[in-house]
């Protein structure tokens, strides 16, 4: 099922850049409802691609939402023209930042959950450039605001990121050292990183260096799992890997009634 395009949600002050938000397309709980996770796909791809994979995997307790990024000019491909969560120069943690960017998609993610039933744990979750919006996500929860300084809306329970990389990490640790409650945010929030040893386009070492930054800024319960030979896509193994993982972490109790 999918909904159809959505502008801007509030939480990003981006009036100058009327980006168009794609098609969501949503998979529906197949047993009880227990969780509810925004998927987010890479960059050039679409909400309906990762909804077909995730409506396969055994996971009958999880509400998917898997929205479609806007289509604007990317720096990477030299200014052409594709689905992007925010804009890329460089698709690691060393590149210059799209902050306004990336607030409004992470402000869009936050609007899809904020809709959710109160006793519903709710994560984010992504591939390539969606696993770095992801991150992006949880860095702004455990800051309690976006990079504007607009206060930062849900409560994350888990974060997925594949193939991805970590934005803003030069800053990350003056955020999360900001306040005690912060810090104990960013302790609290359960992240799974999984990357390829042979990823030519996001380097293995750039998921590494996230994992990295990421535990050294109190994230403490993050899992940094490498796939050898594994490129830039994902395979069972990885998928599998991920299903028990949030089994385990959102307590999911497999229930189809």
């Amino acid at each position: 099922m999918s909904y159809g395009s959505s502008s801007l949600a509030s939480g990003a002050k981006t009036a100058a850049r009327p980006f168009e938000y794609g098609r969501t397309h949503v998979v529906r709980p197949k047993g009880r409802h227990q969780a509810t996770i925004v998927w987010l796909h890479g960059l050039g791809d679409n909400g309906a691609s990762w909804s077909q994979l995730l409506e396969t995997l055994p996971l009958p307790n999880i509400k998917w939402i898997c929205p479609t990024a806007p289509t604007r000019p990317v720096a990477v491909f030299g200014g052409f023209p594709c689905t992007a969560w925010f804009d890329v120069g460089d698709l690691s943690e060393d590149g210059p930042d799209d902050v306004e960017g990336m607030d409004a998609s992470a402000a869009h993610v936050a609007n899809l959950l904020s809709t959710e039933p109160a006793d519903i744990k709710i994560g984010v979750g992504g591939f390539s450039m969606g696993a770095a919006t992801a991150l992006y996500s949880a860095t702004c929860f455990a800051h309690g605001k976006y990079g504007n300084g607009n206060p930062y809306p849900v409560n994350l329970s888990a974060i997925v990121g594949l193939s991805g990389w970590l934005p803003c990490s030069r800053s990350l640790k003056n955020k999360v050292e900001s306040s005690q409650a912060a810090a104990r945010r960013a302790a609290s929030l359960p992240l799974l990183l999984c990357h390829g040893r042979g990823d030519e386009v996001v380097l293995y070492k750039h998921g590494e260096k996230s994992a990295e930054v990421l535990r050294s800024t109190n994230f403490q319960s993050c899992t940094f799992k490498t796939y050898n030979g594994l490129g830039h896509y994902t395979i069972p193994e990885e998928m599998e890997d991920v299903c028990k993982w949030l089994t385990a972490t959102l307590g999911l109790d497999g229930s189809r009634s």
